[in-house]
């Protein structure tokens, strides 16, 4: 879970403050010392907590909370606002040049995920009909130019690359070539180290005279914590850096990163990765992820998720269905698979509000990616006739698909089971639904 030690912690904070009725001064010192120790034990810059300490106690100790009804929850609005201010308010968009293409190089040290992230952005701008172009320009790293031409292959995007000619000429080249081609994105994969260097920055800063790009994006490892900061730090003072990308979010259990890295080098997080597939990169935004840290949900996020993963054609199909009572198993299987498309379900989930702050009953619910396949392969096991008519499945015929599908016929008989449910749940549904219009969203 993102920032789930931090999360906790600042949950079970406001948790008690929201059953009073009344705050006292001391009651508002109190919480926000725990708040202070959370933010710290998360790796936040020490300055940074500072300042974001004096700036919620200042406004929780006047009349905006004093005179509230419901003080408790004031408390955590402004937290939440604070909390969105420090990374940086608003989603910062990627700056567009006058005329095409637009620039933009990707710098960073070595393992945080530039190549990777060059090509997930690369994607991002392609979903959103445009044409980017990856430039491979680290010709130090073994296979960094291979791993760009099989990434480029997989999503359908073009890479261009000359080999191990020097950094500085092919963003020469690749600038010609994108115009001619008329790319109106050209993402460069830049050289990176294993630690800040003279010889790292002045070729980044060669680079960056030469193609003079619109964005300057800092790829860091959001689990570095502190050190991530500190590295942002030290690219700034040498480039004109745009923005900051934060990798392995997902994996960042403690948050110092994403609540630094904006305040301390005036820098704003542009976008977030949250897994490893090449989908899973998105606008950083701030009001969303203080939503998440106070366990207030994410449900925008979870909304462009569920409309970019689900067909509009087929929800229409499914509509009709449910109106006329035909749902079968291969449209439960159908669903199961979009539903797989809007990511880990655990990321889901907490995007549901109030369930940010369950932690561990979380990872004790049946969560398992693995049921997902197990289903999968049960329902193909099956022939067209048993997918659209359940009931004629006796013990004999459980016997061949649980053979079929690997599986036991225990776990045959709990899927029809949960599937009989499902189908008595949308027969419910479209009968409520009936001349309202059925809602094209997922149910499962």
């Amino acid at each position: 879970m993102i920032f789930e030690s931090l999360s906790n912690k600042l949950q079970d904070t406001f948790r008690r403050l929201r059953g009073r009725g009344k705050l006292t001064e001391k009651d508002v010192n109190t919480a926000l010392r725990e708040v202070r120790l959370a933010l710290l034990e998360a790796d936040v810059n020490f300055k940074v907590v500072k300042d974001f300490i004096a700036a919620v106690k200042e406004r929780s100790l006047g009349s905006e909370v004093m005179a509230s009804l419901t003080p408790g929850q004031t408390v955590i609005k402004i937290v939440n606002e604070e909390l969105t201010k420090l990374m940086g308010g608003s989603v910062a968009e990627l700056s567009q040049a006058a005329a095409p293409p637009t620039v933009v190089m990707m710098v960073g040290l070595q393992g945080a995920g530039k190549t990777t992230s060059a090509a997930k952005l690369a994607l991002l701008l392609k979903k959103k009909k445009h044409a980017p172009l990856i430039v491979a320009a680290d010709i130090y790293r073994p296979a960094a130019i291979k791993q760009l031409q099989v990434l480029g292959e997989q999503l359908d995007i073009p890479v261009f690359q000359m080999g191990q000619q020097e950094p500085v000429q092919i963003a020469k080249a690749a600038l010609e070539y994108a115009k001619k081609h008329k790319h109106d994105y050209m993402i460069v994969d830049t050289a990176g180290r294993l630690h800040v260097d003279e010889k790292l920055m002045e070729e980044l800063e060669r680079m960056s005279a030469t193609l003079q790009p619109q964005e300057i994006l800092l790829v860091v490892d959001a689990m570095t914590g502190q050190d991530a900061v500190n590295v942002a730090q030290a690219f700034k003072e040498r480039l004109s850096l745009t923005g900051v990308v934060l990798t392995k979010l997902d994996g960042d259990t403690r948050g110092g990163a994403a609540l630094s890295v904006r305040a301390v080098t005036g820098c704003p997080i542009k976008f977030a990765a949250l897994g490893e597939k090449t989908d899973a990169f998105e606008p950083f935004h701030p009001d969303r992820m203080a939503s998440r840290i106070l366990g207030m949900g994410d449900v925008l996020t979870l909304i462009e998720k569920a409309q970019a993963s689900f067909d509009e054609d087929k929800a229409r199909d499914l509509e009709k269905k449910l109106r006329t009572q035909q749902f079968t198993l291969e449209d439960f299987l159908e669903q199961m698979e979009q539903l797989k498309k809007m990511g880990p379900l655990n990321q889901i989930f907490e995007m549901l509000p109030g369930m940010g702050g369950m932690g561990k009953k979380l990872k004790d619910i049946q969560l398992d990616e693995k049921q997902f396949a197990r289903t999968e392969a049960i329902i193909k096991s099956m022939t067209k006739q048993e997918r659209q008519n359940p009931k004629i499945i006796n013990s004999s015929r459980r016997k061949r698909i649980a053979a079929g599908s690997g599986t036991r016929v225990q776990d045959v008989n709990n899927l029809l089971k949960q599937f009989d449910m499902v189908q008595k749940m949308m027969k419910r549904l479209g009968k409520k639904e009936k001349g309202k219009g059925i809602r094209r969203f997922p149910f499962l």
